[in-house]
């Protein structure tokens, strides 16, 4: 068992790459980039600040380009906030595992 030292950057780094590799597994693959995230971070406060903070910041990006990007504004807005929903729906799995993880660590 570790000191609880990690790194939130780092565990956001890792949830990042293996939901991208994991992406074709639903569910189970954002567990696991939950759980892997959330052993880097060292406890549960740091993983579940790992696992928030960049699905925010890509919620946010998704939002304001497809909006900006859009040449109807309310299309965009819709769109944006599609991509919004569509990465909530990736973190209920991601936080669990992310729970576990920092749990485990």
């Amino acid at each position: 068992m570790s000191n609880g030292q990690g790194s939130v950057f780092w565990a956001a780094f890792w949830m990042f790459v293996v939901s991208v590799l994991l992406c074709w597994i639903p569910g189970i693959g954002g567990f696991v980039a939950g759980v892997v995230g959330g052993m880097v971070a060292g406890n549960v406060a740091r993983a579940l600040s790992a696992a928030l903070l960049p699905a925010i910041l890509l919620g946010s990006l998704l939002f304001f380009f497809a909006t900006a990007l859009s040449g109807i504004f309310v299309i965009g807005l819709l769109a944006g906030l599609g991509g919004v929903v569509l990465g909530m729906l990736h973190m209920g799995m991601l936080l669990l595992g992310a729970i576990i993880g920092g749990l485990l660590a």
